[in-house]
């Protein structure tokens, strides 16, 4: 005997995902979810698989893969010719990304540092932030 499971309501996909209603309509309207059914009412009706994918794109994102990251790892999935290396591949040039954007924020951090070592916290309105910021580069 075949059980059909119950339709799962935009709510509960989202709150499964720990998102809420306009983030999943926000990956609906790009194109990362594909559109749910509809019931004779209109409401949305999803599947579990809506609620894995789901899953899957709120963790990327966690993890600070783009969309274009999240779109080109679904395209993978999606077609079940995947390869390790292939997901590998994507991965590591997000890690190259996330290391290039570390050392930049380590390099800001250290230019602030200077900046707020010059400032005395007086009530005058000079600042050696305020000059800094106004300098030319």
């Amino acid at each position: 005997m075949i059980t059909k499971m119950r339709p799962l309501t935009i709510g509960k996909v989202a709150d499964a995902a720990g998102v809420n209603l306009e983030t999943v309509r926000y990956y609906e309207r790009i194109g990362l979810m594909p559109r749910p059914n509809r019931t004779p009412g209109g409401h949305r009706s999803y599947t579990n698989e809506h609620r894995r994918r789901l899953s899957f794109i709120c963790r990327s994102r966690e993890l600070g893969f783009t969309i274009a990251e999240i779109r080109g790892l679904l395209r993978l999935v999606e077609g079940h010719k995947y390869t390790c290396v292939q997901v590998q591949e994507i991965t590591v040039g997000h890690i190259e990304d996330i290391r290039r954007k570390i050392d930049d924020l380590r390099r800001m951090e250290k230019v602030l540092v200077g900046m707020a070592r010059k400032c005395q916290g007086g009530r005058i309105p000079e600042c050696p932030i305020v000059d800094a910021l106004f300098e030319a580069r």
